[in-house]
């Protein structure tokens, strides 16, 4: 899988891979991306193709859209677009684990689902619980608020 680190001898590096459709990347999205940093070695945040899913650009400008939101010092994020299983990539870039945030339980129960299936693939998932303050926002809610005209947003 991976390889000792130069930081600590003899610790396997752990890579993380944050997938979802990012339509937009909300604060919710860079807080989850925020806290996988800190528990793992690398974070891929993979911009994905979602079938059932209309997204309002593709996913090349999605990641474009996500890279010019990180702090450009975050040199152990990466962001990468991709139209296949998340456990194929995970495969193919040597990803160890999986990461998705959970903002209440109807999130929870769905994450279940897909965290069973790809645990049958051979790649387990790591929930993290949303923000209390940012539960409530999904990129639906922003990208709704973002096409309401000024006068009407709250």
């Amino acid at each position: 899988m991976s390889t000792p680190t130069a930081r600590t001898p003899g610790r396997v590096r752990v890579r993380a891979v944050y997938p979802g459709s990012f339509d937009p990347f909300t604060p919710g999205h860079l807080n989850v991306v925020t806290r996988a940093r800190d528990l793992f070695d690398e974070v891929v945040v993979l911009v994905a193709v979602n079938g059932t899913k209309n997204p309002s650009a593709d996913e090349e400008e999605r990641a474009a859209a996500v890279r010019a939101v990180l702090p450009a010092g975050w040199t152990s994020v990466t962001v990468a677009a991709w139209s296949g299983l998340t456990s194929a990539y995970c495969r193919r870039h040597d990803v160890g684990v999986i990461v998705r945030g959970v903002r209440n339980t109807s999130d929870l129960q769905a994450e279940y689902q897909l965290a069973a299936m790809n645990q049958s693939l051979g790649v387990p998932t790591v929930f993290l619980p949303a923000r209390p303050e940012l539960a409530a926002v999904s990129s639906t809610a922003v990208r709704t608020l973002g096409k309401l005209p000024p006068s009407t947003r709250p």
